[in-house]
Formats: structure tokens, sequence, C-alpha cells
């Protein structure tokens, strides 16, 4: 007689792999989550570096949801991330599209648009610096050459964080580029075969065939970059350090100040504990956009 009995597959650990397992875990929970639930300790602590520590519970974040300059910072981190990824994705999708069609030094052109990915954020900071100055950068003395006046780049409050968002667009588009780059490699010549001989323009092509086979790399250089500007403070601080005044002062920034200026440890977890649970709802968000953006991808081509 032959049994039907069928082994049920056991998924628990074998004693003899926990060795090499319980090394990894360890560095995740000292790395990772030993950090994090540590600084949400100190979020509810009012805890001054140099003074006795007092639990205060909740009241950090009450604070900081009263906190004007908080606030500010909050609308200069939205405003600086949305010009951060918006202009990067068009700029890099179009010198994709370039880069795509075939022409002489096509292969070194392309080495060299991606340069300043490669160049360190400070040094980056220092010759924009320099590019800024009123009277002596360039930048003024091209406008000059066609007749603008000077502008105040970095040392006006109107114009600071657009000036930063010029450094931050020259660094990144080459990244957004490569990105769609990759999509265009992937997407088949037969559709655009068949649109030709249907007589559509190039516009058209790109509209209706090249925009929605793309979509997906557009999501995520569009996650990438939001993610990356969100967080972005080496060449703000380098350049402006929040100024002038407090008018490029986005929410890192005033987390450093407050914890490495000010030394108000629990009042900087709590905004740091904020700033993370915000970036993770939009990072949520931006990941069920280009899941519905490849559904629709997939469903488009039933």
């Amino acid at each position: 007689m032959i049994s039907t009995d069928r082994a049920v597959p056991s998924y628990r650990l074998a004693p003899n792999y926990r060795p090499f397992v319980m090394p990894a875990l360890i560095v995740v929970c000292a790395v990772i989550i030993f950090p994090w639930a540590f600084t949400v300790w100190m979020s509810a602590n009012d805890w001054t570096l140099g003074q006795a520590r007092t639990f205060v519970g909740a009241e950090n974040y009450i604070n900081l949801a009263l906190d004007a300059r908080f606030w500010e910072s909050l609308w200069h981190t939205i405003y600086y991330t949305a010009l951060a990824v918006i202009l990067p994705l068009f700029l890099g999708t179009i010198a994709a599209l370039i880069f795509d069609e075939q022409f002489p030094l096509r292969g070194f052109l392309r080495g060299v648009f991606v340069m300043p990915m490669m160049a360190t954020p400070v040094a980056i900071a220092l010759v924009w610096t320099m590019m800024f100055h009123p009277q002596l950068g360039i930048l003024n003395y091209f406008l000059s050459l066609v007749g603008i006046e000077a502008q105040g780049w970095i040392y006006d409050q109107a114009t600071v964080i657009p000036s930063l968002v010029i450094v931050e667009v020259w660094q990144w588009t080459p990244l957004v580029m490569l990105i769609v780059l990759g999509g265009l490699a992937a997407v088949p010549r037969e559709p655009y075969e068949s649109a030709e001989i249907d007589g559509a323009n190039g516009w058209q092509k790109f509209r209706y065939l090249t925009l929605p086979m793309i979509g997906p790399f557009l999501m995520i250089a569009v996650i990438i970059r939001t993610i990356d500007a969100l967080k972005s403070f080496d060449i703000i601080y380098a350049m402006t350090q929040g100024g002038p005044g407090t008018a490029s002062e986005t929410i890192n920034i005033y987390l450093y100040n407050v914890a490495f200026s000010y030394y108000n440890i629990g009042y900087a977890s709590a905004m740091a504990i904020i700033f993370f649970i915000l970036i993770v709802i939009l990072s949520f968000v931006l990941l069920i956009v280009r899941q519905c953006t490849v559904w629709s991808q997939a469903g488009d081509g039933k």
C-alpha cells in the first residue's frame, strides 16, 4: 500500500544556519533599530546637552506643531523638492531623447554630460558660490552681456531657493537622463514603424508611444529624486547655511541647527521623527503611483 501522506515543508530556520544569520541580525539591530528606538526615546525628553534630562512625553511634538520656524522650513523643503524634481525630470527626459539618437561623438558627449554626478557636493558648492557672487560671479557677467541687470542669486531671499535648485538640477539631471535612456533602450521599435505608416508626426509618436512606455522609468526617477531632494543638506549648508536669514532653511538645516547649534537634542529628535514619517508616507504614495503606472502599461497591452 502506497502512503499518500506528504511531508509538510518546514520553514523554520535549521539550527545549523543560525550562527550565520545572527551576526546580520545583530548588525541590523545595532545600525538601524536601536538608533531609531533611541531617537524616539530622546524625543520624549526635554534634553539640552550639559543640562539635566526631563521626561516630557509629547510636549516636544506639541511645541513643534506651534513652531512657526518649523512650518517655514517645511514650506522651504516642499518648494525646494518640487523644483528639484520637476526640472531635472523635464530636462533629463529631453537629454535622453537627444542621446537616444545616432550622431557623431554620442558616447563621448554622454560621458561629459554625466560628469557633474561624480563631483563632491562641497566642491560643487564652492564653485557655484563663486559663480553666484553678485560682483565677481561669472553668471552676472553673462547677464550683463545680454542687457539683464545683476541678480542677487543666493544672497537674495527671493532668489536663494531657485538658485540652489539650479545647482541641484546641474548635478542630478544626468541621473534622470540615464534612467530614461534605459527605458528608451527597452522600448520596442515596431509601434513606431506602424505609426510612421499611419502618418504620425514626431510629437504624436512621443505623446502616444514613447511617453506611456517610459512612464514606469519616469516614476522611478521621480521617486529617487524626491527622496534625494527631501534629504538634501550638504550643498545647502555649504552655500547658504540656511540664509540669508532663514530664507533657505529646510527641515534638515533647521534640525541640524537645533541639535548642534542650540544643543536641544530632545526637540531635534522629535523633528527627526516627524520628518521621517513624512518621508515614509510620501515614498509609500509614490510607490503606489508607480505600481499603478506599471499596471496601466500592462493593461494597455492586452
